[in-house]
């Protein structure tokens, strides 16, 4: 019943948006990014257009030629619009904590720590995982114990690492669980998202990895901000109701083309940390993480941190 009532009550939000104004264009992208959107897309009647795209670029092009009112982009990249826009874009909320994990053949690493003297294949180099695997071998001391093959595309390591050709791998979700499928002697070995969180806390600042989360132009901002808090209770909704019922999630997920296969997406969710932060408590964490990203490479977050009216906090 519980679950019930969470999808009624995303439907009525949608309805009563609907009958509030003009259509609100949105964008996201396919896979975990745009997951917590399922039930928002499940009960649009009219109140949104939604486009999902295979690749940040779209989303990027859609939001600075003005055709994309509100978006789920990667953090990172919420960073970088805004500095390219001249504080053009606001971020509304996280949607999505860190989707990485690392993948063991075998039953040896159960920590950090155990990577050292090994070889990790991964994807993501000259980005956000490169940038979070570092820190975290970083601050458990071993980095220059570890060796780090990267690996130009998702797809390709999962082949390698099927093939019997890597062993301990870093990957996203849902590649994680489409890997696993294939090959069941691969085991999740380590979750990124708590061990950055850890080595965080360690280091003495609130940081969490943060890969999603969900913004807007802020002319739209501005000017329709009943559109806004309206949206923003919906995707509430719509957060809550994908992780009370991951089964009805995954089926709504195949169905709006935000992931290809509905068991694939009911196996991935549970490790794809879908979340709603907003205010004060999503700006303290995600300014931390930016600036661990900007430590590591400027041009991650738009060659400089933004400043904090880059968050919307009403």
């Amino acid at each position: 019943m519980k679950r019930i009532a969470i999808l009624i009550a995303v439907l009525m939000l949608a309805v009563s948006c609907a009958a509030a104004g003009e259509t609100v264009n949105v964008y996201a992208l396919q896979g975990p990014t745009g997951i917590g959107m399922t039930g928002v897309m499940e009960g649009n009647e009219g109140s949104y257009d939604f486009t999902l795209a295979g690749a940040p670029d779209a989303v990027t092009a859609a939001i600075l030629s003005g055709s994309a009112d509100i978006a789920a982009v990667p953090t990172n990249l919420a960073a970088v619009l805004y500095n390219k826009t001249n504080g053009g874009i606001r971020m509304l909320a996280v949607n999505t904590l860190g989707v990485l994990y690392i993948l063991e053949n075998g039953e040896e690493i159960t920590c950090a720590e155990d990577l050292a003297g090994k070889t990790i294949y991964a994807t993501g180099q000259g980005s956000t995982p490169e940038y979070v695997l570092n820190y975290v071998l970083e601050s458990s001391g071993i980095r220059d114990s570890v060796t780090v093959e990267y690996v130009g595309e998702h797809a390709a390591l999962a082949a390698l690492a099927a093939e019997g050709k890597a062993d301990i791998v870093m990957l996203p979700e849902p590649y994680v669980t489409n890997l696993m499928m294939k090959k069941d002697d691969l085991r999740i070995a380590l979750d990124m998202t708590e061990l950055f969180n850890n080595a965080a806390a360690a280091n003495g600042t609130p940081a969490i990895l943060s890969m999603g989360c969900v913004i807007a132009r802020t002319e739209f901002v501005e000017n329709e901000p009943e559109s806004v808090q309206a949206f923003l209770k919906a995707y509430e909704q719509s957060a809550a109701q994908v992780n009370a019922d991951p089964a009805a999630a995954a089926r709504l997920a195949e169905k709006h083309g935000v992931m290809p296969n509905a068991g694939v997406a009911e196996m991935a969710i549970p490790n794809c940390h879908i979340v709603y932060i907003t205010g004060e408590e999503m700006k303290n964490s995600i300014m931390p993480f930016l600036q661990v990203l900007c430590d590591a490479d400027p041009r991650s977050v738009g060659g400089k941190m933004p400043d904090e009216d880059m968050f919307y906090l009403k």
